[in-house]
């Protein structure tokens, strides 16, 4: 089965995306842009009606873009996988993350194949886009699809694209940024990047489906490897009486041989955090320890409670206890310009905080509330917070849209995890 010609009426080319998130409706807005008719796939009822009314469910597709491609009859939004009969190639962009015990949790690949198989026809190109271990499009989807009696290369073409969205990004888009595929057969590899080619501006065939889920692995732990390089440097320089940031910056002069990871209060959102832990789990069930990945782990997991110590230690220096004191949170977001709260270091550092008895609020103009166990948080206007009395105030995100010189004038004491007060030398601000 090769890919219709682009005409109007019927011989339009067809997708389903199954997850309408911050990966599958970015992927279907450039499906849909490129002439594609895409059916959205998303087991919530109240996201299906929101795409289907004009509104985006993700701040990097605008309302605008959404209903003009509603309007034209290009996008569709349903809960209904029925559908998936109507279309020549799907991806799924569900999620893939970790249980408590940091293993990989693929039930929502799973219960996705288990919703497509009684409804997709014969010659059908699917593509599994959730980040996930080598090996699983092919011991988990391919598994499935032949219970089902489908013959791969045949029934069905099976192969997986790892996605590469970074919110917020206003460079780089799920167009633009090269897209890695591979196949469970090469056949089925040419199939994907056929599709895949246009729409988007360039993809990179590799040899298998398991190289690709490798690609997405090597890319995330490559960043969480490096960044817990420079956690741990970061803990080294304070213990020096040296800036990390100024370090850092000045390796950074090297044109070559060097690139600058900065320090943090940890790592957050849908990727760094997790992706690793999926190749470690893989290499465990082998008999193999990665022990990069385990050590960047253990130094990126600590550096919440880092965080904390930190702020016990400055208190210390106004002879205040931790317990009872107000402390003025800013930024709730895993990572600048965005309202994505996933994995968040700041809900950790809230959570430490609260343990240890601190009084907590919170300012982000991106996350006006979170939820925290079975409360909802709600965060302060910016006029409130810099109105207000803390003992210290914690920068833990680095937004655009916040003053943080502001916070700084206040002359109260000040963390900045993130260096957006790196220019000032006020004695009451001090870096991670």
């Amino acid at each position: 089965m090769s890919p219709p010609s682009k005409e109007n009426g019927t011989d339009r080319p067809t997708m389903a995306v199954v997850g309408m998130g911050y990966v599958g409706l970015p992927l279907a807005e450039a499906f849909a842009d490129a002439g594609f008719k895409v059916i959205g796939l998303d087991v919530s009822v109240d996201k299906c009606k929101q795409i289907n009314s004009g509104r985006s469910v993700t701040p990097d597709v605008s309302d605008e873009s959404v209903q003009r491609l509603v309007d034209t009859g290009l996008l569709e939004a349903t809960t209904d996988f029925a559908k998936v009969s109507e279309v020549e190639l799907i991806s799924i962009c569900v999620p893939t993350p970790l249980s408590k015990s940091k293993d990989p949790d693929i039930s929502y690949i799973v219960r996705a194949c288990e919703s497509l198989l009684p409804h997709v026809r014969k010659g059908t190109v699917v593509v599994l886009e959730s980040t996930t271990y080598p090996g699983t499009t092919r011991d988990v989807i391919l598994e499935r699809f032949e219970w089902a009696g489908f013959e791969l290369g045949k029934d069905i073409h099976l192969a997986f694209s790892p996605e590469r969205v970074d919110p917020g990004n206003e460079t780089w888009n799920i167009k633009n940024t090269p897209k890695v595929v591979g196949g469970l057969t090469p056949k089925c590899g040419e199939l994907a990047r056929d599709y895949y080619a246009r729409a988007l501006d360039k993809v990179v065939l590799v040899s298998s489906a398991e190289a690709a889920e490798m690609v997405k692995l090597l890319e995330n732990t490559f960043r969480a490897i490096n960044i817990g390089m420079v956690n741990e440097l970061a803990m080294v320089c304070e213990k020096l009486g040296l800036s990390s940031w100024e370090i850092i910056d000045a390796a950074a002069t090297k044109p070559f041989g060097f690139l600058p990871f900065r320090p943090g209060p940890g790592l957050g959102g849908h990727c760094i955090p997790i992706d690793p832990l999926y190749l470690s789990w893989k290499m465990r069930t082998m008999d193999y320890k990665v022990r990069f990945i385990e050590l960047a782990d253990e130094v990126n997991s600590f550096m919440p409670h880092y965080v904390v110590g930190r702020v016990q230690d400055l208190l210390n220096t106004q002879e205040k206890a931790l317990k009872g004191s107000r402390i003025l949170i800013l930024g709730m977001a895993y990572k600048a310009d965005v309202d994505d709260v996933r994995e968040s270091p700041a809900l950790d550092l809230y959570e430490i905080l609260s343990e240890k008895g601190a009084r907590i609020a919170y300012h982000d103009p991106h996350v006006p509330s979170f939820r925290f166990g079975a409360e909802v948080i709600q965060g302060v206007a910016f006029e409130v917070a810099v109105a207000d009395t803390y003992d210290l105030i914690l920068v833990a995100t680095g937004h655009k849209a916040v003053d943080y010189d502001a916070f700084a004038d206040l002359g109260l004491l000040l963390l900045d995890t993130r260096n957006q007060l790196g220019h000032r030398k006020d004695e009451h601000v001090h870096l991670l």
